[in-house]
């Protein structure tokens, strides 16, 4: 087994919003935080090109700028960040054990699981390259950069529906291309979305796939390449002579197809992770609603929340993560210096 490297106070998995505000508001307590970098650096907001909605910059900033300006603020109280994917936490004792995917160990009081949610994607061609640059996957976030284009959204979920109706409030036309020929989103969404197509503002374009995105960094998406079959999955049947493939005019491409949570590390510790992968914290009113059901180890940002995935909710769990790191660190303190002098009383005896 290899030996730890150091024992640190408080441990931070990923370095995207919430991370970064755990590591402001932690080392502001003087809990010495080391932030662990992740997969992603920065999480999903260095794939947004502009932020306009988070408070405080009213002429907006890009995705990494926000992030490099949080880095700095985080190290200038005393943080460390260290590029490093935990594969293991080992919680059947204290101090934890967190193992890397190098090999590098550390022990730690206390960790705060901010290590977010990665959005899924199609990987067809195109998409990659103009991330940012017209294809997104987060309307909320932006939806209002494309106002009076055409958009596309790719899904079928409960999540295409949601960014779908959301987009109506930029889009000329909002699309909605999905494989099948029935959505799996709830009858909500899917009679809200039958409104919308009422009124003009939704095209379904079902047994739909999307193949290609077109355009480039300097102007944007202008086109995509769909596939048609009537009984549906059309990528898959491309030499079928029933499936049509036609170019459709859109200045946006929304990949919502859901999300999955980075919490492969904590599978055999005793925190609880619902059906989907994401962290069951104990939530509720006052102290304590980032804690999980293995004391000491928290959750925050996207890795808890399914739902909001904005990055002033993030910065929001990511300090409520730290001030409850940093009481249970307190406590620990406590314990642990009566624990001593019961032991230094008994020697004396």
């Amino acid at each position: 087994m290899t030996e730890p490297v150091e024992h640190r106070r408080l441990i931070i998995a990923g370095s995207g919003i919430a991370g970064l505000t755990a590591a402001i508001y932690a080392a502001r307590s003087n809990n010495e935080p080391l932030v662990l970098e992740g997969d992603e650096p920065g999480g999903q907001l260095t794939l947004t090109s502009e932020v306009e909605n988070y408070p405080g910059f009213p002429e907006g900033l890009s995705g990494p700028d926000l992030i490099n300006r949080m880095k700095e603020q985080a190290e200038r109280f005393g943080t460390e960040i260290e590029h490093g994917i935990v594969t293991d936490i080992d919680d059947s004792e204290r101090p934890f054990r967190v193992e890397l995917r190098d090999g590098t160990v550390y022990t730690a009081d206390a960790f705060i699981a901010a290590s977010g949610a990665s959005a899924r994607t199609l990987g067809v061609p195109g998409e990659d390259d103009l991330m940012g640059y017209g294809v997104s996957t987060c309307a909320t976030c932006d939806g209002a950069f494309f106002r009076g284009e055409d958009m596309l959204v790719v899904g079928g979920g409960d999540a295409a529906m949601e960014e779908a109706h959301f987009l109506t409030k930029f889009a000329d036309t909002v699309y909605i291309a999905h494989r099948r020929e029935e959505f799996r989103a709830e009858d909500y969404w899917i009679d809200k979305i039958q409104k919308k197509v009422d009124e003009g503002e939704v095209e379904i374009l079902r047994n739909t796939e999307l193949l290609e995105i077109h355009g480039s960094a300097e102007d944007g998406v202008d086109h995509v390449t769909l596939a048609r079959n009537e009984s549906g999955y059309p990528s898959e049947k491309l030499d079928d002579p029933e499936t049509e493939t036609f170019d459709q005019s859109v200045g946006a491409v929304f990949v919502a197809i859901g999300h999955t949570p980075n919490t492969d590390y904590l599978q055999d510790t005793g925190v609880e992770l619902d059906e989907t992968g994401y962290i069951v914290a104990k939530g509720g009113k006052g102290a304590g609603q980032t804690a999980t059901d293995v004391e000491g180890l928290f959750g925050a940002g996207d890795v808890v929340d399914f739902h909001y995935q904005q990055a002033v909710t993030a910065a929001g769990d990511g300090s409520k993560a730290a001030l409850d790191a940093d009481d249970y660190l307190e406590d620990l303190e406590d314990t642990t210096a009566d624990s001593e002098s019961e032991a230094a009383a008994k020697a004396d005896d």
